[in-house]
């Protein structure tokens, strides 16, 4: 497993840099105002506190039922959004959508039971029994928003941190199950959608087309792809302290198309490890004959990695991520590194072009990673390596440590990638010694 891959041509991108996210956005902007005039054009005049409560029902509940296929297209891992947006952003813009659709819920099912109750002449628990157990699709729609919010409600931070992956991951997957319960809700109460007009169609194609995205490229291509390339664990190789590196031979492993700074989602067929699929970035350039990722002990899906045996079947998703040599346009470039963050950046070191510095941050001496392949690619290609190392107090403010290892630091284009707190603090550091916003491509490890 020593041979040295080939070094990859990175492909040109289609669009510069900003060009498709911001595209992105504005799609999703105008798909909400399109969701509004549906409304507009369907409600007549808005009269009393009952006509404004159960007009902001509908407004919310067509905004929530607009946004949540919205958010699954997102992580839908569509090839051309995970290429020119990166799988980092994504998962950022769907965690922003997320909250933003649970305050839509919240607010639709208590303004519509608060205007209908109001309606009606009865109290408000009344009304929600009612609507509940009488109104067509509604118990199923309940259901779904309860599912919804307990998800909802275990993705805010301080829940975020008691989970494991692997029960973050899980318990996503009921808001593919809340979705489809509340769909038959909209279309069976919801007026706004317009019956038998175009607007009720292309509520259909958005779900329907977000359905068999999912399918397709959730469950039936990496089936495909596992048929082709049979991916088995070849070697587990220790590299420090509760880290080790993973080299996975297959068939066919060039048709992957996968470029140093991407990830795969891998799924060992082990017992404890076969019902997840974890992410894990490629920590050499991908070799015709074999793939390297390298793993840290950061909970128990990645203990038990350091365990299997050759011959191990894995089943991968991927490649994914835009963190790659295609957002490369300066000469210089500084990879900035900390904990098993280093491992995309270990990849890009030998393989992007230019005037390349790579600096490791870590506690200690004994926490670096790659010291000795990291020499010998930087002497081949002539680049710097540096290690930052010590605890806060002893390197001082990271821009100042980073303005003495890399002078001209604010020329450089920066790769980042580590622990969420070190990236936050190294992006400021950043941003305040002079390097532009859109010269800092960062990937993150956060869920």
């Amino acid at each position: 497993m020593a041979a040295v891959a080939p070094r990859p041509q990175h492909r040109a991108r289609r669009f510069p840099v900003a060009t498709v996210p911001v595209l992105v956005r504005a799609a999703v902007a105008l798909g909400a105002l399109a969701v509004l005039a549906l409304w507009w054009q369907g409600t007549g005049a808005v009269t009393g506190a009952a006509g404004w409560l159960t007009g902001a029902g509908r407004i919310t509940g067509l905004l929530a039922g607009y946004a949540a296929p919205v958010l699954l297209l997102l992580m839908a891992r569509l090839p051309f959004l995970e290429r020119e947006v990166g799988a980092d952003r994504l998962a950022r813009w769907h965690a922003f959508g997320g909250r933003y659709l649970v305050a839509l819920v919240t607010v639709h099912v208590l303004t519509v039971v608060w205007g209908y109750a109001l309606t009606d002449g009865q109290g408000v628990l009344g009304e929600g029994v009612e609507i509940v157990f009488h109104y067509p699709e509604m118990l199923k729609a309940a259901l779904g928003t309860l599912l919804l919010l307990g998800t909802g409600a275990a993705s805010a931070r301080a829940a975020r941190r008691r989970l494991s992956y692997e029960a973050w991951y899980f318990l996503h997957l009921a808001t593919y199950l809340a979705v489809a319960l509340a769909f038959g809700h909209q279309l069976a109460t919801g007026a706004d959608l317009g019956v038998g007009t175009p607007g009720r169609a292309a509520w259909y194609v958005l779900y329907l087309g977000t359905a068999a995205a999912l399918g397709w490229y959730r469950l039936a291509l990496p089936w495909l792809r596992d048929r082709r390339h049979r991916l088995v664990v070849a070697e587990v190789r220790p590299e420090g302290p509760g880290v080790v590196s993973l080299f996975l031979t297959g068939r066919r492993l060039d048709r992957l198309r996968a470029e140093p700074g991407q990830f795969f989602r891998l799924q060992f067929q082990a017992p404890g490890l076969r019902w997840a699929a974890n992410p894990y970035s490629l920590s050499a350039p991908p070799h015709p004959g074999h793939l390297r990722f390298t793993v840290k002990d950061l909970g128990p899906h990645s203990a038990a990695v350091a365990a299997l045996r050759p011959g191990t079947r894995v089943r991968a998703e991927g490649p994914y991520g835009a963190f790659t040599g295609r957002l490369h346009r300066r000469p210089k470039v500084l990879l900035l590194g900390a904990g098993v963050g280093i491992t995309p950046l270990r990849a890009l070191f030998e393989t992007l072009p230019g005037e390349v510095t790579l600096v490791q941050r870590a506690r200690g001496p004994e926490e670096l990673l790659f010291t000795r392949e990291l020499a010998l690619i930087a002497a081949r290609r002539n680049a710097t390596v540096h290690a930052l190392t010590g605890s806060r107090a002893e390197v001082g403010e990271l821009g100042a440590a980073l303005g003495r290892l890399v002078p001209d630091l604010a020329e450089h284009e920066v790769y980042l990638c580590g622990p969420e707190a070190m990236a936050a603090e190294a992006v400021r550091a950043l941003r305040a010694a002079g390097v532009r916003a859109d010269r800092i491509h960062h990937e993150s490890f956060a869920f």
